[in-house]
């Protein structure tokens, strides 16, 4: 799985699980769509540099967290 946009968005998913957070949930936090999350953790599109900052912030993790 080199593509960046799977990464990130295994990455998203996979957090977003462990810290029990719905798609919904989160969409909500970012003001966004949910179907932007899930376009997101599908690797279908990337979120913007400013999503994933505030992605970080909201699960308290650094911004390279998405990309690892």
């Amino acid at each position: 799985m080199d593509d960046i946009f799977e990464r990130i968005g295994k990455n998203l998913k996979s957090l977003r699980k462990e810290r029990n957070v719905s798609q919904k949930e989160l969409a909500e936090a970012l003001n966004v769509s949910q179907t932007s999350v899930a376009l997101w953790e599908t690797g279908k599109r990337k979120p913007s540099l400013e999503t994933i900052m505030q992605i970080s912030t909201f699960f308290a993790v650094p911004c390279d967290f998405l990309y690892s």
